[in-house]
């Protein structure tokens, strides 16, 4: 009898512990910022996932097949909307979810891009004040799904908010300590809209607000301008872009690297930029020190191979310019020749 209820025991917890894992409320969010943002908000009636893994790219991202499983078994997905995601409405489509897909961004007037007509730019996030309504919409999500949790979920709720703000003072002051003519913001893609006009920073980027767009040689030159005509000490790589281009740029301008900024992807949970506060902390540090104090490194040389490799990967119009270039080279020195 005593082995009998030793059994009926062991049998109990373990489907209890099941039964109670199946009780979770399973939400899963289209990328690294956002489900941080929820997990400062979440009681422990949910368990959340990321559709794109950290150092990823959301603007291409490739949907897998195990992504679909895993909205199909969803209660709640959090999307940013704006066209950030281009993929996921296919993906949530074709995976059957009956979950409620909440647009965290309702309620921010978006930034128009100036690149593609009836478009938005998408990085609504990278101003810390919108976050105070990304999180308003989460919660109110949440709250809805666990309404016996209202209340925790509120108060919870109403601490991050106070971070949050905070959080958008201390970018508002560090930015102010830069002489306003070095307040000028180069980086990869068009990701740092918002933060400019937030925080009063002029912004230039190679790409425009999507990394699907590609470069043009005008884009390089027009960033080479004002990298010479504003004096700019430092260009910044971003974490989810290629940096070789920016890299090229630096070294051809005879500037630095002024560091490595986060925008549509969170770094490492162990790193310093590894969550949604942390990410704009670094960003703003990484900011200042490069535009007040230089570049932490030198552009770094680039082997034959690395140029080969640069030359490959460029868009085909910087292509078909650089052969231009090079063959206008080669014929000048065998003119040259045929003189002596």
């Amino acid at each position: 009898m005593k082995h009998l209820l030793i059994v009926l025991f062991c049998i109990t917890c373990a489907f209890g512990g099941s039964l109670h894992a199946q009780d979770k409320i399973k939400i899963i969010s289209s990328a690294s910022m956002f489900t941080d943002m929820a997990e400062n908000l979440m009681t422990d009636d949910f368990e959340i996932s990321t559709i794109v893994p950290i150092g990823g790219d959301p603007h291409k991202y490739n949907a897998r097949p195990s992504d679909a499983r895993r909205v199909s078994q969803a209660d709640l997905v959090l999307i940013n909307g704006l066209t950030f995601e281009g993929w996921i409405t296919e993906l949530i489509n074709n995976s059957g979810t009956k979950a409620d897909v909440v647009t965290i961004t309702e309620g921010i007037t978006p930034i128009s891009s100036t690149q593609y007509a009836n478009s938005s730019d998408p990085h609504a996030w990278m101003d810390a004040s919108n976050a105070l309504t990304y999180v308003k919409n989460i919660k109110n999500a949440l709250v809805q799904k666990a309404p016996a949790s209202a209340e925790a979920i509120e108060a919870n709720y109403e601490a991050y908010k106070e971070k949050l703000i905070a959080l958008d003072e201390e970018i508002m002051a560090k930015i102010k300590s830069i002489p306003a003519e070095k307040r000028i913001l180069i980086t990869s893609h068009d990701a740092f809209q918002y933060y400019g006009t937030r925080y009063g920073i002029r912004l230039e980027a190679i790409m425009g607000i999507s990394t699907e767009a590609e470069a043009q040689t005008s884009d390089i030159t027009r960033v080479s301008k004002v990298i010479k005509e504003g004096n700019v000490p430092s260009v910044f790589v971003e974490s989810t872009i290629n940096p070789k281009m920016l890299q090229q740029i630096a070294k051809d301008n005879e500037v630095g690297i002024g560091g490595e900024l986060f925008a549509d992807s969170l770094d490492d949970p162990s790193k310093p930029a590894g969550t949604y506060i942390g990410m704009l902390r670094h960003n703003t540090n990484t900011i200042v020190d490069g535009l007040i104090n230089g570049p932490k490194e030198k552009a770094q040389e680039n082997s034959a191979d690395d140029s080969l490799i640069s030359l490959v990967n460029m868009p085909m119009p910087l292509r078909i310019a650089v052969g231009l270039g090079m063959l206008g080279i080669v014929l000048t020195v065998l003119l040259k020749r045929r003189k002596i």
